[in-house]
């Protein structure tokens, strides 16, 4: 596919809120507190960089605290980086960047023994100093560690937590950052940031520094029902594509196909029950007992997450229900409360015994796949922008994100990241930033349910042209909306949103719903988790490639296709772009 137009670069648009009140000055600061972000300023900081954290919530409030599963290496007798490897490329559905998942497998299990260096503990065999390994969907080896039976993410979280705070590390906690700044060359100089309540500071401040290292999450409460926590609104993509930044991939969206099943109007964050449950052999079963995965893989219950996904809701469509069972009583109450003492509390919270009773699941919104593209030192398309974790497309996923390779993958690259910062002797000093041009309009608060739902109908685990063109209609009602209150002069019956947190995490949760939109209509096949109804094959003679789009200073997005399933560098020329469908034009 050839694309033509202008070429991508720095937009100058921003997010309406008041000039900075406040700043300071930092060599690194890095945006997020997961296993991503808490890895990279470790170690910045131990390089002697001055390296400042910002995060939304508390330090140890991001999405890594809540990973259940674990994370995955090849750590045990008889596995190898080329097993872990091929199970990979398998489960992205011939997407992967081959160089970037080379990198994850072999240089993932030398930074698992340093994160245990830090402080983590992983769950040991009985009698054993080794670490106990299980499997999960996609894994034909037992390679996934984890930590407290089911409490893997809150073990990491709690030994990078210490380590930030026993370094002395300078965070800045409760703060929604909102944009790049960048200097007259397009180089990154920092951000703005508003700081929530309990803070350090109050309102809307800046931290300059030449080096920003996004590692803000998933955006996974675009949809309705998730397994993301209330913070995860996309904010990291948004304020990437406004800084002229390339994205990628943001059509695959992984439903985690085993979500506590909470009724037809539950929203919000919903119970995971992770993969590891079928890992060590529950089965999924519908109303009638049956185990309908059985014939449909050759890992039935184990395999991929898009395969299972699809099952349960095809099974579901078929039976005329929303949800089908896990069944794991054969476990027995020992195993239950050793093994899963998270899942099992969560599930009796609900009413449900997990010993005595199947568990009603169904898919959820669960991780993106695609984000900020990078390259293997995580490097963006903007200079001096960097990505990883969850809101950072490498390459690894593809088309479907492979159980317990996102820990990993924050991990591996997050010590990338750091090494290329601190690779050229002392850092640079940050740069003045210059002015940006007129902000977008802002979504009142309450539009943020009415994205969800438009995204939950139109562009969830079921997608169709039918269904994704009523989508992008509504998003753009939506938006229109939002120009409409902002326009001087206002209709007298609309009033323009005050900037503040719920105004700014619409307004980002629209932008990402579009961009997510606008690729999947685009992808006419059935590939990984985008799963088109009305083009059910996979098509790699037109679709073995990726998008890359960018927002232009005019507020048209533009796409261009790769050539091949691997990207190409982050530096050099910005890709010719060609513009989306009026109706898809502006984010």
């Amino acid at each position: 596919m050839t694309a033509t137009g202008t070429a991508a670069g720095p937009t100058g648009i921003r997010l309406s809120a008041p000039a900075p009140g406040w700043s300071i000055t930092a060599d690194v600061v890095v945006v997020g507190s997961g296993v991503a972000g808490l890895t990279a300023a470790l170690r910045c900081a131990a390089a002697g960089r001055r390296t400042v954290v910002v995060t939304k919530a508390r330090l140890d409030d991001g999405s890594t605290r809540w990973a259940q599963g674990g994370i995955a290496a090849a750590l045990g007798d008889g596995d190898s980086p080329e097993q872990h490897l091929a199970d990979t490329l398998v489960a992205g559905a011939g997407l992967c960047d081959e160089e970037a998942v080379r990198t994850l497998v072999t240089e993932g299990p030398a930074a698992v023994h340093r994160l245990i260096a830090a402080g983590a503990r992983f769950d040991t065999a009985p009698g054993s100093d080794e670490i106990a390994l299980t499997r999960e969907g996609g894994h034909h080896r037992r390679r996934i560690a984890h930590a407290g039976g089911d409490a893997t993410g809150a073990e990491i979280s709690r030994a990078l937590v210490a380590a930030v705070r026993a370094a002395g590390l300078r965070t800045i906690e409760n703060a929604l950052v909102l944009d790049l700044l960048t200097d007259a060359e397009g180089r990154t100089a920092g951000v703005t940031l508003h700081v929530m309540g309990e803070g350090q500071h109050d309102g809307v401040g800046a931290v300059h520094a030449p080096a920003v290292v996004l590692a803000t999450g998933g955006m996974g409460q675009v949809f309705s029902a998730t397994t993301n926590p209330a913070v995860s609104t996309g904010d990291g993509v948004a304020l990437a594509l406004r800084a002229g930044a390339e994205i990628s991939d943001l059509e695959f969206v992984q439903f985690h196909p085993t979500v506590l099943y909470l009724g037809p109007e539950a929203e919000g964050q919903q119970p995971l029950i992770s993969e590891a449950v079928r890992g060590e052999g529950a089965h999924l079963v519908d109303a009638d007992g049956t185990r309908f995965m059985v014939g449909q893989h050759e890992l039935a219950e184990l395999a991929p997450r898009d395969i299972v996904a699809k099952a349960i809701t095809r099974r579901a469509q078929e039976q005329g229900t929303e949800h089908m069972y896990l069944d794991a009583r054969h476990f027995g109450a020992e195993m239950w409360e050793r093994r899963f003492p998270t899942i099992l509390a969560a599930c009796r919270a609900h009413g449900i015994d997990p010993v005595t009773e199947p568990i009603p699941v169904a898919p959820a919104a669960h991780y993106a796949s695609g984000g900020v593209r990078t390259d293997l030192h995580g490097r963006t398309t903007v200079p001096g922008l960097y990505a990883c974790g969850e809101v950072a497309c490498t390459g690894v996923h593809g088309a479907n994100r492979l159980a317990s390779n996102s820990l990993l993958e924050g991990l591996v690259f997050a010590e990338r990241i750091a090494e290329d910062i601190t690779a050229d002797g002392p850092p640079a000093p940050a740069t003045a930033p210059v002015e940006a041009r007129a902000p977008l309009p802002l979504l009142v608060p309450e539009a943020r349910t009415a994205v969800q739902r438009i995204m939950t109908a139109g562009a969830g685990v079921l997608r169709s042209a039918a269904s994704l063109a009523r989508a992008a209609d509504d998003l753009d009602r939506l938006h229109r909306e939002a120009v409409e209150a902002a326009s001087d002069p206002a209709p007298a019956s609309v009033k323009a949103p005050e900037p503040g947190v719920e105004a700014w995490e619409a307004t980002n949760l629209l932008c990402v719903a579009r961009v997510l939109v606008a690729a999947a209509r685009r992808r006419e096949e059935t590939r990984g988790c985008h799963w088109r109804e009305d083009h059910p094959d996979r098509d790699d003679a037109s679709w073995r490639r990726h998008f890359r789009i960018t927002l232009g200073a005019d507020r048209t997005l533009g796409v261009h296709t790769t050539e091949t399933a691997g990207f190409p560098p982050t530096a050099g020329p910005a890709p010719q772009s060609a513009p989306l469908p009026d109706t898809e034009r502006t984010p």
